[in-house]
């Protein structure tokens, strides 16, 4: 469990399933998603495979659930995936969270524990082109575009781009000196 200003991350629950539901299947959040829109049982599914993360020592992957400590709501979810000494980054965050900062936030906290805690050396993370909101966020975590994938992925039966953002280790602890999570 990781505390920020304003969030609580922590491992899924069953009770989350009408929460994740909920962003799950608004087409505006699952736009540049290479899932969804979710039934119910994808759903179900993906909450299992998350908690079954809780199960395996070392532990390498962490998919979080994003709470607003007021009203104490969730609001999103936050994952970080390690492979070696990298990882991955993704996100998805309900519609009404948009815009006020609460991914960059969640973000932040997650990658200060992969830095620091899991001492890996690079984390990187990938996002659509039209997905404005998104770049912003990994701009304002210091990530920088090292590339653009052409024909990435398939979105829906469209194949679409990705640019790849990552930070170094030394990189975050240079542009976060003093700023402990």
């Amino acid at each position: 469990m990781f505390r920020s200003e304003r969030l609580l991350l922590r491992d899924f629950r069953d009770d989350d399933l009408e929460a994740v539901h909920a962003y799950a299947t608004d087409l505006d959040v699952v736009r540049y998603m290479t899932w969804g829109p979710n039934s119910e049982a994808e759903t179900r599914g993906f909450l299992e495979r998350a908690q079954s993360h809780t199960e395996v020592d070392p532990r390498v992957e962490f998919e979080l659930a994003v709470i607003r400590e007021e009203p104490g709501d969730l609001i999103g979810g936050i994952g970080l995936h390690a492979d070696g000494s990298k990882a991955m980054l993704g996100y998805c965050f309900a519609r009404s969270a948009w815009g006020k900062g609460y991914a960059t936030e969640a973000a932040q906290v997650m990658l200060d524990f992969g830095f620091k805690s899991l001492e890996l050396h690079r984390i990187w993370a990938c996002c659509d082109p039209e997905n404005a909101g998104s770049i912003r966020v990994l701009q304002k975590l210091g990530m920088r575009q090292e590339g653009h994938l052409k024909d990435d992925c398939q979105i829906r039966g469209e194949w679409r781009d990705n640019l790849l953002f990552a930070i170094l280790e030394d990189e975050w602890v240079l542009a976060n000196r003093g700023d402990s999570i």
